[in-house]
């Protein structure tokens, strides 16, 4: 019960903070002038646009990712799909990443070493620099399934007034599919994946604005909430049988302590205005179905 007693009152010292502005206007955000290296495709002036089918770029943040990164590059090329522009942005590695990010540089659009601010400032960076029509975002640990964008442009041509897709994400305990929006009130368990399953039109993503750098570690579900409860975007989520990508375990997600992410989510609900008392009842069921992992 003394344990119950502590976070309850640690619950109730959150307060509803006044949200830090996401800037929605891509352009009038500066690059950093702290790049360390940069190259890629963009650099020899050669820069892909909308053709007879739609870009799409793919970001992917890494940092020290030596490891899968080149599975994970490898992934977007055996795509039939070949309309895409690619951008890696790397945090201050200091493994191999770079050796195998300049093996690669005739087929990556544009990648830069800087010192950034997390994983998801990394992501704001890569969101700047996008021309495509759709975003996604590929971490360097995951990696598409070969026909991820056989299955992406069928919902493209078919769903075309939608702002966003969810596809099907093969995780190491099963498979995560669909999109269920009404449970995005109480539960984070509405949609796939952020990595290889969530891609969203960039001019959609302009209404949503960047991630919040005021969160550590969940910064996708305060912009998730932000893109479906506020913006009202419409989105749709694939077939089971139709897997975009595979996420692996080990990721950023993966190092995060629970109590702080728990802590966090409950922030991102407060800060969008839920009612206290509601996210209480949220705070005591999760309090319960989580009692071990909670100090």
């Amino acid at each position: 019960m003394s344990k119950l007693m502590r976070n309850i009152k640690i619950f109730f010292n959150l307060k509803k903070n006044k949200k830090i502005e996401t800037n929605k206007n891509f352009e009038s955000i500066m690059f950093p002038q702290n790049k360390i290296i940069d190259g890629g495709l963009r650099k020899k002036e050669n820069i892909k646009e909308d053709y007879n089918a739609p870009l799409l770029t793919v970001i992917t943040v890494v940092l020290n990712g030596g490891k899968h990164l080149e599975e994970c590059i490898k992934s977007l090329h055996k795509q039939n799909y070949k309309n895409y522009e690619h951008i890696i942005i790397d945090g201050g590695s200091t493994d191999n990443t770079i050796e195998i990010i300049k093996r690669y540089e005739d087929n990556i659009d544009y990648w830069c070493q800087i010192s950034d601010k997390g994983i998801y400032d990394a992501f704001n960076y890569g969101m700047t620099l996008a021309r495509g029509k759709y975003i996604c975002f590929l971490n360097s640990d995951d990696k598409f399934t070969d026909d991820a964008f056989d299955h992406l442009n069928k919902y493209i041509k078919n769903f075309p007034n939608k702002d966003f897709i969810f596809g099907a994400v093969k995780k190491h305990w099963g498979v995560l599919f669909g999109y269920r929006p009404y449970k995005i009130y109480w539960s984070w368990g509405f949609y796939s994946s952020h990595s290889t399953g969530f891609f969203i039109k960039l001019e959609s993503a302009k209404k949503v604005g960047l991630y919040n750098l005021k969160y550590k570690y969940s910064s996708d579900y305060d912009y998730f909430f932000r893109m479906i409860v506020k913006e009202k975007l419409k989105g749709i989520g694939s077939k089971k049988k139709e897997i975009f990508g595979i996420f692996r375990r080990g990721g950023f997600s993966s190092k995060v302590n629970f109590i702080d992410h728990f802590y966090e989510e409950l922030q991102i609900r407060l800060d969008n205005g839920q009612s206290k008392i509601f996210v209480f009842f949220i705070f005591i069921y999760k309090f319960f179905k989580h009692y071990k992992r909670i100090s």
